[in-house]
């Protein structure tokens, strides 16, 4: 078994680290490149920089912004939003990133999942899904920001995905995002068991309790969250020490653990 990741998440509009609740009530909070530097040398296993916007506006990422975050990080880095073609891939792994998400344009071309795969290898290919419940036992994904519903069923959504080449998910749960009442243990258990590659969760991340449950009664294998990093609620080297305490595996060499 790998030990488990913790994942700080940069959400990024015009330029600045936002950060919102149910991918509404919007709060600036830092620049990109500070907060790369703070999460590098508080022990952070990878970061996740998302171009909140650009699906919704229809344009491409930003790149001046990865390219300055790429100059200060020493961790995998993956960048998404905006991403369309093979040819967007290629920008953005060029200006620095080491893993490239996609969720929108996946789900309206899924054979860009396999293309990138076989170009690039499925180790940069991330298939970031949006995911939430409309029925006692459905759970539907969600694109374009969150604001529109596919119709289709995460779980099978998640598996194609797999199948397809990508190399990772990374599983927004909707309906507990910004919240910080927990992840969503069901739908992430559900798509862990379901594909035979590695799953951050996402949404939710409120106390260490909540990354102790998702990484062992969610199954997830890493842990994404934002604000309880970014306004200090939490701090990643106690994090890690919580965990290893509770019998949860993580990297503790940049830790001093």
């Amino acid at each position: 078994m790998k030990p488990k990741r913790i994942i700080p998440c940069l959400d990024v509009r015009n330029g600045r680290v936002v950060k919102g609740e149910q991918f509404q009530n919007i709060v600036d909070v830092d620049d990109p490149v500070v907060l790369t530097q703070r999460y590098c040398e508080a022990g952070a296993d990878e970061l996740v920089l998302y171009d909140i916007t650009a699906s919704h506006e229809g344009r491409s990422i930003l790149l001046e912004i990865v390219e300055k975050v790429a100059k200060h990080i020493s961790i995998p880095f993956t960048v998404g939003g905006g991403i369309e073609t093979i040819d967007d891939f290629e920008k953005v792994l060029h200006a620095g990133a080491d893993k490239v998400s996609i969720n929108s344009s996946a789900a309206a071309n899924p054979q860009l999942i396999r293309e990138a795969s076989q170009e690039f290898g499925s180790q940069c290919v991330v298939l970031s899904i949006d995911v939430k419940k409309t029925s006692c036992s459905k759970w539907h994904v969600f694109t374009r920001g969150g604001r529109q519903d596919t119709g289709m069923d995460a779980v099978e959504w998640a598996k194609k995905g797999a199948q397809l080449g990508a190399g990772e998910i990374v599983l927004n749960a909707m309906d507990t995002d910004g919240v910080k009442t927990g992840y969503s243990l069901e739908i992430t258990r559900t798509i862990t068991e379901a594909v035979p590659i590695p799953v951050t969760a996402s949404g939710g991340a409120g106390t260490k309790e909540h990354f102790l449950e998702v990484l062992t009664e969610g199954k997830a294998d890493a842990a994404l969250a934002a604000s309880v990093f970014h306004f200090g609620q939490i701090q990643i080297p106690e994090l890690k020490k919580y965990l290893l305490e509770h019998g949860v595996d993580v990297r503790r060499e940049r830790n001093g653990l």
